[in-house]
């Protein structure tokens, strides 16, 4: 069965505005294409993966995805990251992919290791395995099988929108709460949390809401 990841990746230069007041935009542009470029090498390795797909308006960024050896595809500028995520569902189902995994390029701290036990999680279609990010609040990995059935919720509250959508398509839903997945980098706050992660000042598994304790002991 075939599996395929979608990387939606935002223009290289335009990514990362909200972090526009602690970094120029010649920094921002470096760091957005470190993140994409890590993204890439840890999907590359993850060995269920059988096609990684690009999806940009970036002619930049679908550039580099085709140094990996990857599919891409040209988002329509007028798009947005639903609709871009719908057609890049509909070109895997012309290769008769059954499952998919859609993940952004935002996050420094996936690996490759991390994807494989988010997929390890998978095996009894219909099925939904999402990854919050670490407010609980947004979506950071998504996995489907099968395919084309489930509509995107990308945006606020989307965590929460994924699972109701599960939920009425009957959709056996896992969960998988993972620091390594659930951190992006949004805001100024998530630039020097980082800066302490790398340093160890900040253990990984303490950065999730705590708030929402019941629902960080779902694995």
């Amino acid at each position: 069965m075939s599996l395929w990841a979608i990387v939606p990746v935002k223009p290289i230069r335009r990514g990362k505005s909200r972090l526009a007041g602690v970094l120029s935009e010649e920094e921002r542009t470096e760091l957005n294409t470190f993140l994409f470029e890590h993204t890439m090498q840890a999907l590359v390795n993850v060995s269920r993966i059988n096609q990684i797909l690009v999806i940009s308006r970036d002619p930049s960024v679908l550039s580099i995805a085709r140094q990996y050896k990857t599919r891409t595809l040209q988002e329509d500028s007028s798009s947005n990251l639903n609709l871009a995520l719908k057609l890049a569902t509909r070109m895997a189902q012309l290769y008769e992919t059954r499952e998919l995994l859609v993940i952004p390029a935002d996050l420094p701290l996936v690996t490759t290791d991390e994807i494989d036990q988010m997929l390890d999680l998978s095996g009894d279609p219909p099925e939904m395995i999402i990854a919050p990010d670490r407010h609980l609040s947004g979506t950071n990995a998504l996995y489907l099988n099968p395919i084309g059935e489930i509509e995107y919720h990308y945006g606020p509250n989307s965590y929460q929108l994924h699972i109701a959508e599960s939920e009425s398509h009957g959709f056996l839903l896992k969960k998988r709460i993972s620091p390594f997945l659930g951190f992006d980098l949004d805001l100024p706050e998530d630039l020097e949390i980082l800066k302490k992660i790398q340093i160890g000042e900040i253990n990984p598994e303490l950065i999730f809401d705590h708030s929402k304790q019941p629902e960080l002991e779902e694995k």
